[in-house]
């Protein structure tokens, strides 16, 4: 039997008035310098992103794709024909898979949840699947991501305190069934996978706590977050943040799953995160919303008809200086594909940029005081 060395993180700098923190994950396929975006790749591929222009140009060292998505399209037996998803995508870095729980409680025409697992009905065809913990582990085993999620159950934000109670322990009891069939199984295509357990509980402080210190029991790789940006306030996402964060361990790392906006990025940071996935940047980006290191752009308006200036004067992707505002209102307007391929890859650099420029503010020891002066341009409206 093949032995598979284990994902390591590496924790290199605390920022001096923050939780905040710098470090390096090291995968099979490559290092991932924290913090970090992983762009959304729901089907193994970013919409409207090159994987050349997301490596060379935009700067990703991670991707995420879907399980619930490559589950149902194209199937598993074509992506283990293919050798795994890194060679079906021909992405050759690191990928992590969501375990599809939220999308079966978000897209599933019908869906009947059960100790066993979740039955539901395909959003493309109507056909009816179940997914158990088991098998779940089982598909991303076969869809060969560096990094492997538990199947949880994601309640809606506003849950009632005795709902979310209910699904914290079965989502528990789930994660444990996760794990057992993780540790039964190998990896097939050589090269190691970590699973993460998701840390739920809605926006209640006691569950959120009782949630992270089960989830240490497994002594995983790292650890989510899930459960958040899903309706509740926003200052109630930040502390479930503060909470779950004070419980989790230090040497290993923190995804925040699903979130969210640049200065969710920057604020979750602050309270010590070091992932981030969101589909914002390319869905906002294909409706002509652009966010830039001076706040935020909606390209359709007319102040941009003859604005010929960059999209971003201090932007890093060559898109940000090849075109301008005024190009690419005009291709906007026309209904042009380009017009989405710019818009997307602009946004996607645009959020690595920022976490890279949070990771060297957490090295030179003034994050706090850049943040402080970014949350301000971020939530501007040009």
């Amino acid at each position: 039997m093949p032995i598979f060395v284990r994902m390591k993180f590496t924790l290199q700098h605390k920022a001096q008035d923050s939780k905040a923190r710098a470090g390096v994950i090291q995968t099979d396929h490559g290092a991932i310098p924290t913090p970090i975006f992983m762009p959304v790749g729901t089907c193994a591929g970013v919409k409207g992103i090159f994987h050349r222009d997301l490596r060379d140009d935009a700067g990703a060292k991670i991707i995420l794709a879907n399980t619930y998505h490559l589950y149902l399209r194209p199937g598993m037996e074509i992506i283990e024909a293919a050798g795994g998803v890194h060679r079906f995508s021909t992405w050759d870095g690191p990928m992590l898979t969501d375990s599809g729980g939220f999308q079966v409680f978000s897209l599933a025409a019908c869906r009947k949840l059960t100790e066993e697992g979740c039955r539901f009905a395909s959003h493309i065809d109507g056909s009816k699947h179940l997914f158990t913990p088991e098998n779940v582990m089982d598909t991303q085993r076969t869809i060969g991501a560096d990094i492997m999620m538990a199947f949880d159950e994601c309640p809606p934000g506003d849950a009632p305190k005795d709902y979310a109670a209910k699904s914290l322990a079965l989502t528990e009891r789930w994660l444990d069934r996760c794990f057992n069939r993780f540790n039964q199984t190998q990896p097939k295509y050589g090269h190691s996978q970590s699973l993460f357990p998701i840390v739920q509980g809605c926006g209640y402080e006691d569950l959120r706590e009782r949630a992270a210190r089960n989830v240490m029991q497994y002594e995983a790789d790292g650890y989510a977050i899930g459960g958040l940006a899903v309706g509740e306030p926003t200052e109630v996402m930040y502390r479930m943040i503060e909470v779950v964060n004070a419980v989790l361990p230090e040497d290993r790392p923190r995804y925040l799953m699903g979130v969210g906006t640049p200065v969710n990025i920057l604020e979750a940071i602050d309270r010590g995160v070091d992932m981030f996935d969101c589909v914002m940047p390319t869905r906002n980006g294909r409706n002509g919303m652009l966010f830039t290191s001076e706040g935020v752009i909606n390209i359709r308006n007319q102040k941009w008809r003859d604005d010929f200036s960059p999209i971003d004067p201090n932007g890093t992707s060559f898109v940000d200086t090849l075109y301008s505002k005024a190009y690419l209102r005009h291709m906007t307007i026309a209904g042009e594909m380009i017009a989405a391929q710019i818009s997307s890859l602009h946004n996607v650099a645009f959020y690595l940029w920022l976490v890279g420029e949070a990771r060297r503010k957490i090295q030179e020891g003034t994050f706090a005081e850049w943040k402080r002066e970014m949350v301000v341009k971020l939530t501007k409206r040009l």
